[in-house]
């Protein structure tokens, strides 16, 4: 595969309701798109997942935009790899911004995929032709708006509830919903919000039996999450301190963590996710996919990640409609009455890209080319 051509477009879609996490609310998704080409002309698709701000991690879209431009871009085009897999290394000077290189590295994914005449989760090793669903809903203005939310999720079917915590919204709101939703399967993610000190808070929630409390520590910590995991029995799930399979391990090797969240952008794209996988599935330690508000770009890709055979919870890939008035893909992703995602049959990333709605939400855009 030669690199003859990468496209970059911010678009923004506005969501259907605002998402608030421990970080602050969002209501418009300013995202990175990359377009890839090959020498035959075959084109594919990859998506930044960086947000709006340099909240989750250090990259945001401006950072993005600027080192895709300025340095990715010129790494990786007109270089020529055997595989997919080899497009990371080309980025190797550049440190860190997994969000940006995991942008061209999928989309090389996807022209492959397509050349090959296979779905990408099939080319990926993916082993499950459909994967379990839950969702992700933050934090709401009262409990009463967050009864009713997870009541219309369970009603779609979905078969996983993640709610967002942040100091004030925690062990009280988890033990009324345990009263409401006696049985659902329920996690936590508090996204970094506390410290060692808050381990009573989550001793106050043992008791509700929780599938998981996601990061509750720094955003960097290993240490203290091994700590804090020895003094609570629910299983702990790390996210943003795994950034690669070298981080899993440690983890692992620490007791830091009984889950892992994989993201694709955290992780740098799918050779590496595919590593993160193969740690945990041979230390026994489930995997699941975590979602970034993506759209039906990023959405596909998540959903060829979720079908490798680590990947044995629900994860947070969902609906289109749950975020977007209108997607940019056809057909738009849709979850099944069982709460589950089947994988498509077609080649690359099984979905078609709608050009013309692109078109209407991209506010800029360069092209390169040799």
């Amino acid at each position: 595969m030669k690199i003859k051509s990468i496209e970059m477009r911010e678009i923004n879609l506005r969501l259907v309701h605002v998402f608030e996490t421990s970080f602050g609310r969002t209501t418009e998704r300013r995202i990175l798109l990359v377009r890839v080409m090959d020498e035959d002309g075959t084109e594919g698709w990859g998506e930044c997942t960086a947000g709006e701000g340099p909240f989750y991690c250090e990259e945001w879209i401006e950072s993005a935009w600027a080192t895709t431009k300025t340095y990715l871009v010129p790494m990786t085009l007109g270089r020529e790899v055997e595989r997919a897999a080899q497009v990371f290394a080309l980025m190797k000077a550049v440190r860190g911004n997994r969000m940006a290189k995991a942008a061209i590295e999928t989309a090389c994914w996807d022209i492959e995929a397509q050349r090959a005449g296979v779905p990408l989760w099939q080319h990926l090793g993916g082993t499950q032709t459909e994967i379990a669903c839950g969702v992700s809903i933050g934090i709401q203005d009262s409990p009463a708006a967050l009864f009713a939310k997870i009541e219309k999720e369970l009603a779609a079917g979905y078969q996983r509830i993640k709610i967002k915590i942040k100091p004030g919204w925690d062990a009280g709101i988890v033990e009324q919903l345990r009263v409401r939703f006696a049985d659902i399967q329920l996690m936590v993610d508090a996204n970094s919000a506390y410290t060692l000190a808050d381990a009573p808070v989550f001793q106050a929630m043992d008791k509700h039996r929780l599938m998981m409390i996601e990061q509750p520590l720094a955003f960097d910590d290993m240490s203290d999450h091994a700590k804090l995991q020895r003094q609570i029995e629910t299983p702990i799930c790390l996210d943003e301190s795994i950034r690669s399979s070298d981080d899993a391990r440690k983890a692992i090797e620490m007791e830091a963590c009984r889950i892992v969240n994989i993201k694709l952008g955290r992780v740098g794209g799918h050779a590496e996710a595919q590593r993160v996988e193969r740690v945990c599935r041979e230390a026994g330690v489930p995997v699941w996919c975590g979602g970034m508000l993506e759209s039906g770009i990023g959405r596909a890709h998540n959903i060829a990640m979720a079908t490798l055979p680590g990947f044995t919870l629900p994860g947070d890939v969902s609906a289109s409609a749950r975020y977007w008035e209108e997607d940019i893909i056809d057909p738009e992703v849709t979850v099944t009455p069982r709460g589950s995602i089947n994988a498509p049959p077609t080649p690359g990333l099984g979905f078609k890209i709608r050009r013309e709605r692109i078109e209407a939400v991209t506010v800029r855009k360069e092209t390169y080319t040799v």
